[in-house]
């Protein structure tokens, strides 16, 4: 644990509330802003003085589909500019998912902008909650139960990895798809069925539930079309997504584009897992 430091949590979901909750718990000095609907936080009318923090931490992701801070418990809106504006050159400012525009903000201020989402040691973790929420999801909807269903895991990385066997062990009968020979092989070693995904369309009739990990078009006219009627479709890939969502409105498929189910399922949790990898990173920095 690092030892006590000055900290601002500005913008997020019931993530970043957990995350201030637990860095105050820890003996921080912790300040929040537009966070005023988190369960029991305190939020500062303004960034002033966050100039002075030891790092300044943004949400997952830092900005919302509008461009600014990504603040949904708050009752206003910020934008990202005004609040960078507040700090100092040299200055830690910690984000998640931090786009384009934000590197290019963060350069103009000359702040020392880092990425927690691109970490491998969050981005593992994150895996868990992801696929516990993903299950959570598909036994809520499902009228059948999840042992013995045909279910399908389209990629196989880290989330693939993490959601594959929870299935199997609650009986599904699961197969995994994936591009690449050693990812395929990985299955098979683990007891999964294993495909390419050269020729979905021919073999996807025969699954109730299909979860899909990869964010980019995976799932279009023609799979959708191949599935078998009352199919259930999870989406669980970032923004664009894999699915094809007017088409299968056209085709009567249901689909659940399940995003940030971390921040959703398990807050605290994933409040914790980002709060650790704040710490990798000011650790390597010797802040």
């Amino acid at each position: 644990m690092l030892r006590a430091k000055n900290i601002w949590v500005a913008g997020g979901d019931p993530r970043q509330a957990a995350l201030a909750a637990l860095l105050a718990d820890e003996g921080h000095s912790v300040h929040t802003y537009a966070l005023e609907r988190g369960a029991g936080m305190k939020c500062e009318p303004s960034m002033e003085g966050a100039d002075r923090a030891d790092c300044v931490i943004l949400p997952l992701p830092a900005a919302g589909t509008d461009g600014k801070l990504n603040a949904p418990l708050s009752a206003d809106s910020h934008d990202l500019e005004e609040v960078l504006d507040l700090l100092r050159p040299g200055q830690l400012v910690c984000a998640g998912m931090a786009g384009e525009g934000l590197r290019r903000m963060a350069e103009e201020r000359e702040l020392l902008l880092r990425d927690y989402f691109a970490r491998e040691e969050l981005a593992v973790l994150n895996a868990v909650p992801t696929a516990e929420g993903a299950i959570q999801i598909a036994m809520e909807e499902l009228p059948i139960t999840l042992h013995d269903a045909r279910a399908l895991v389209v990629g196989f990385g880290r989330l693939g990895r993490a959601l594959a066997p929870r299935l199997r062990s609650l009986g599904a009968h699961v197969w995994v798809s994936a591009r690449r020979y050693e990812q395929r092989a990985a299955a098979e070693g683990m007891g999964l069925g294993s495909e390419g995904v050269d020729h979905l369309p021919d073999w996807l009739c025969s699954y109730d539930l299909v979860f899909n990990t990869v964010p980019a078009p995976v799932l279009g006219v023609e799979e959708l079309a191949a599935l078998k009627e009352g199919a259930l479709v999870i989406d669980l890939a970032s923004r664009p997504g894999g699915v094809d969502m007017e088409a299968a409105a056209a085709l009567g498929v249901r689909v659940i584009w399940a995003l940030s189910l971390p921040g959703k399922v398990a807050p605290v949790t994933s409040g914790r897992y980002i709060k650790n990898t704040v710490y990798h990173i000011m650790e390597e920095l010797d802040l």
